[in-house]
């Protein structure tokens, strides 16, 4: 597992990743991403912002880095970070296949990314990762596992899967929907010549939307490697969006509201890794934070409380608007 590689780090940083969705491409749904990144947009210019990025996060201690086919233009970004520092050789890369980016580098195409998690859909994001990656690709993930996803059933897919993880790439899956929990369990029930194919799972978990915890426990207990995204729901948990409990507890301990969610998600003992999703700098300094913040059980209560029903929550995300 290369995840392993984790284990020896001794940053306190170092179960927080940086996940690459909100810069591979023009367009995304966090909220405040508009004044982020402003006006220009260009190629080049995320590329220098991701590559910006990058630089941050592994000074500052992070070592797992996530991508995925959809985000567009994320992996190649990563490759020719990762090509311009060959003496990088202590950190975990990630990505994802399932979903193809069809916005054609705009903030307002009709469909950002089409889903398909056929064989076919896989054997041609599998070539295109590896053009890009190579061999420093670890972890490959297919994308947004809901319940009735195919690839929950698919032997031919699972047979091309194992295939894969017999030739040292680790195999795992990312959650989406108020079903995630269902989904975890059915993915660990999956299995190729009676060995489980899952090793991770990447799911979301937040103050808001807390009920795959079960399910990513039940994960961890089977020996999988838990990766948590969207900690801070799209940014509906950052200034100057987060609830007032938050924006409370994150004046106690004098950090700001992101470094707060962050910390409540790294606390939980089935979080193997923690993404950030920054967009700057700045923000990434800020969320690097929830590594140090210590929050008592009295603020823990009123976080608790924050947490909404995951049909309600999964039906305001998809409302967010494309930025």
């Amino acid at each position: 597992m290369p995840f392993a590689r984790l284990a020896t780090a001794t940053t306190p940083t170092c179960h927080i990743g940086l996940g690459l969705a909100a810069v591979g491409r023009p367009g995304y749904i966090n909220l405040g991403r508009d004044e982020d990144l402003g006006e220009n947009r260009t190629v080049e210019a995320l590329r220098t912002r991701t590559h910006e990025l990058l630089d941050a996060a592994y000074a500052q201690g992070v070592r797992y880095f996530d991508a995925a086919r959809s985000y567009g233009r994320s992996e190649e970004f990563l490759a020719d970070w990762l090509k311009a520092r060959p003496d990088v050789d202590d950190i975990v890369v990630g990505s994802k296949w399932g979903y193809t980016y069809t916005a054609d580098w705009t903030t307002d195409a009709e469909k950002h990314e089409v889903k398909d998690h056929s064989v076919q859909t896989y054997e041609r994001q599998r070539a295109e990762t590896a053009e890009l990656l190579g061999d420093r690709l670890d972890l490959y993930q297919i994308h947004s596992v809901t319940p009735d996803s195919p690839a929950l059933t698919d032997k031919k897919l699972h047979a091309k899967l194992a295939e894969a993880a017999a030739r040292g790439v680790t195999v795992g899956f990312s959650t989406s929907g108020p079903a995630q929990a269902d989904a975890i369990r059915a993915a660990l029930a999956v299995t190729v010549d009676g060995e489980p194919l899952f090793r991770t799972v990447q799911s979301t978990y937040n103050a808001l939307e807390t009920s795959a915890a079960p399910a990513l426990a039940e994960a961890h207990d089977a020996g999988l490697t838990v990766i948590v995204k969207e900690g801070m729901a799209n940014g509906r948990l950052a200034d100057p969006y987060a609830p007032e409990p938050l924006k409370a507890v994150a004046a106690e301990v004098s950090l700001g509201c992101d470094a707060v969610a962050l910390a409540l998600v790294l606390r939980q003992p089935w979080a193997g890794v923690v993404l950030s999703g920054a967009a700057t700098a700045t923000q990434l300094a800020s969320n690097l934070h929830a590594a140090v913040v210590d929050l008592d059980e009295e603020q823990l209560t009123r976080l608790a409380a924050l947490a909404e029903d995951p049909q309600v929550y999964w039906e305001h995300r998809a409302a967010l608007p494309w930025h």
